[in-house]
């Protein structure tokens, strides 16, 4: 979008520039994005002069006729070139925005650098047949500029005259044409001796010296070569396709909300208004703060968008609103040239495999406008959702990787799903789990419920160990950068990742289930103060299980300090991940194009609600990265838990033959609070903590069926010798 440029509808000569008056040279075309110019406007502008939807501001009695901010035209401010500031009363940034922040400003120098680097290996691959065209284009230019000379020379203009004087008889014309064009031909022709007297004395005078004979052709063969070249055709290709979008003005902004039901025209107090600046070039697009007309609202506007991007005559996913913080009914439209969403940012930085500082937010893409986007990790939860497929590992192991580069961050890494994506985190890992399937190192389920308790257990020691020491190590009783990174104290900061945490609330066990959903609530609400950060994963956002469980499960999704929602299904799952109110912000994930791989909104980690287009970081990419991130740790002495080799020794115990052991002699029947509790006696190790749920869920799990029988008197739940017995020769088959 442009602010100049030919405007569909024009609003007044003030917001009007003149039409080109030629077409453009191709070579002239700057590699920039290029406005599509609409066909009618040349023929309706004369037509369209009092059709232009220009109000006033405010009331004619309340103006000042101050202009000493701009050219004022019924109430609207044109801005500076350049001008970022839309609110009323706001200080405008002494330096811009891009030199302050230093994530910002690295990824405009990256931009820049990586484009004229691509436009320079672009050109250089070609630079031969460049040679060659220009070669010929010469050629060309060198005929031409021959032929006209030999047309100047022989006084070719004249030759219409003296064949109308010979077509009249007029001989006494005639002849004198002819002796005036004798006259001019000797002079020209002395001038074209001259000429050629002086290029052979200058071939002569180079050609002695190689440097001379190549600035000479340096020199001559382009502009030979600019002169020779048809119309219609250069001699260097563009390596940037140049952009075509729709020109943006007042007029065209306001035709749309007119179109769109946002106001009218011609009824009083229903008129759409701008608030200074105006209409503002905004990055990649245009902006603009927009009042409409009383009784409307931001609400509005977001059930209006599909029309509004209609009236603006650009798709959807060009179209952003934001709400203003003055009044409900001001709203920032933003307007992109192109579909931002649709442009890849490439590559995560991480993979310059740079140690990282948690303390500081980690780098996850840019934004619609082409800003970089960070995510702060310490002191905050994050939540991850989106249908599947649509990179939601891929963003939540973004930011486990940029933690796993700071060596002085312990990692906890589960994933539910068992998927290569986190495998190799094992490498760095102080805990690790993955899948639900039993594995060499134990029960992935039973490895979670040890490391929830011992990470309980950490939070509840670090609050009264905090508020124990002097405030000149602790002033306010947080952790700091010192206390964290220093060993003696033994608190440093520590991230929990979850991915597909829905399945940890719906795993066979019951029990399980509900002591894995308390500990995870406990730490969604209470570790991130205590310098223990979560980023937890989830595709299933709208909930699992029943009763309690469920209800946990609810209040651990809502407990989410941070949230990020790549495509989902619908709107009421996108608030479901982005949070209770999101969808009257205008905020919708279901939106998104399912083309949009990794592209999503970020809620809550900063004042602004971004899209972001997040960076890559594949399987191979991640692997490149942890094992940089290990070999940090090993130097700072860091390694620890699962990585370094201390995993938690656990006897894979065969349940059925454990059960079948319990029997006494003659035994047909036990009930599972018996069993459980003979286990517990007797291999502690194992079922010291083992219930009678739990017991009866593994076995049953086999095949053997829950059974009523007597124990004392009483008919209780349990299994049969018999069965179990059959159960093992089946297996055993």
């Amino acid at each position: 979008m442009r602010i100049n440029g030919t405007t569909p509808e024009p609003m007044a000569d003030v917001f009007r520039l003149p039409l080109p008056s030629a077409t453009p040279d191709p070579d002239t075309i700057p590699q920039t994005a290029q406005p599509i110019e609409d066909a009618t406007a040349q023929e309706t502008a004369p037509q369209m002069q009092d059709t232009s939807y220009a109000v006033a501001l405010d009331e004619p009695e309340q103006e000042t006729g101050d202009t000493s901010t701009g050219p004022v035209l019924t109430g609207t401010v044109l801005p500076p070139a350049g001008d970022d500031t839309t609110t009323e009363g706001a200080r405008r940034p002494i330096i811009p925005p891009v030199f302050r922040d230093r994530v910002t400003f690295k990824a405009a120098v990256r931009k820049l650098v990586g484009r004229w680097l691509h436009i320079t290996g672009y050109h250089a691959v070609r630079a031969p047949w460049y040679a060659v065209k220009m070669t010929g284009y010469a050629l060309l230019g060198a005929a031409k500029l021959a032929g006209k000379q030999v047309r100047w020379w022989w006084l070719l203009e004249q030759e219409p005259l003296r064949q109308a004087a010979a077509s009249k008889g007029d001989a006494d014309l005639w002849l004198k044409l002819h002796r005036e064009a004798a006259r001019v031909r000797t002079g020209r022709g002395l001038a074209v001796l001259g000429e050629a007297a002086l290029i052979g004395a200058g071939g002569v005078f180079v050609a002695g010296s190689p440097w001379a004979v190549a600035g000479a052709v340096a020199v001559v063969v382009p502009l030979l070569a600019r002169y020779g070249r048809p119309a219609g055709l250069s001699i260097v290709g563009h390596a940037v396709i140049p952009s075509r979008y729709r020109v943006i003005t007042h007029d065209v902004v306001l035709r749309a909300y007119y179109a769109a039901g946002l106001g009218h025209p011609d009824k009083p107090q229903q008129q759409v208004q701008f608030a200074a600046p105006g209409l503002a070039a905004d990055g990649d697009g245009s902006k603009v703060t927009v009042d409409l007309p009383y009784g409307k609202g931001f609400n509005d506007v977001i059930k209006a968008k599909d029309a509004l991007a209609s009236g603006l005559d650009v798709a959807i996913s060009q179209v952003f609103v934001t709400r203003d913080a003055t009044s409900h009914r001001r709203h920032t439209l933003w307007v992109a040239n192109r579909d931002p969403l649709a442009v890849p940012v490439g590559r995560t930085p991480l993979l310059r495999c740079k140690p990282t500082d948690i303390w500081e937010p980690a780098p996850v893409g840019m934004d619609e406008r082409g800003r970089a986007v960070t995510v702060p990790l310490l002191w905050n939860s994050t939540m991850v959702g989106a249908q599947p497929r649509q990179g939601k590992t891929f963003f939540a192991r973004l930011l486990a990787l940029y933690a796993a580069l700071d060596p002085y961050v312990r990692l906890s890494v589960f994933d539910a799903s068992g998927k290569p994506d986190w495998r190799k985190f094992a490498l760095v890992a102080h805990q690790f789990s993955s899948g639900l399937v039993m594995t060499r190192d134990g029960d992935p389920v039973e490895i979670l419920i040890e490391a929830l308790r011992e990470l309980k257990a950490d939070v509840q020691d670090r609050y009264q160990r905090l508020s124990d020491l002097p405030t000149d190590v602790c002033p306010e009783g947080k952790l700091t950068r010192e206390i964290a990174r220093d060993p003696s104290y033994g608190m440093p900061v520590r991230g929990v990742f979850l991915d597909e945490f829905q399945e940890y609330y719906d795993t066979p066990d019951a029990e399980a289930n509900k002591e894995i959903a308390s500990l995870l609530l406990f730490l969604v609400k209470t570790a991130p103060a205590a310098g223990v950060f979560m980023v937890d994963a989830t595709q299933k956002p709208s909930g699992i299980g029943a009763g309690q469980v469920a209800t946990s499960f609810n209040s651990f999704r809502d407990n989410h300090q941070t949230r990020f929602s790549l495509r989902t299904g619908s709107w009421q799952v996108s608030d479901l991940v982005l949070g209770a109110g999101a969808y009257g912000e205008g905020l919708d994930s279901s939106l998104l194009l399912p083309s949009y791989k990794g592209v999503g909104i970020l809620r809550g980690a900063s004042d602004d609600t971004p899209t972001v287009r997040s960076h890559l970081a594949d399987a191979e990419d991640a692997e490149k990265i942890l094992t940089a991130a290990r070999e940090l740790r090993e130097r700072t002495g860091t390694l620890s838990g699962h990585a370094a080799g201390d995993r938690t020794a656990r006897q894979v115990r065969d349940v059925l033959a454990d059960v079948h052991a319990m029997f006494l002699p003659g035994e047909g029947f036990l009930p599972w609070q018996e069993l459980a509790a003979r286990l517990a006696d007797k291999l502690p190790a194992s079922y010291g903590d083992l219930t009678a749920e739990a017991i009866s869920a593994q076995v049953r799990s086999f095949g053997v069926p829950s059974v009523n029988g007597k124990r004392d008197g009483q008919v209780l739940k349990g299994a049969k010798h018999d069965a179990i017995t059959d159960a093992l020769k089946t297996r055993s088959t």
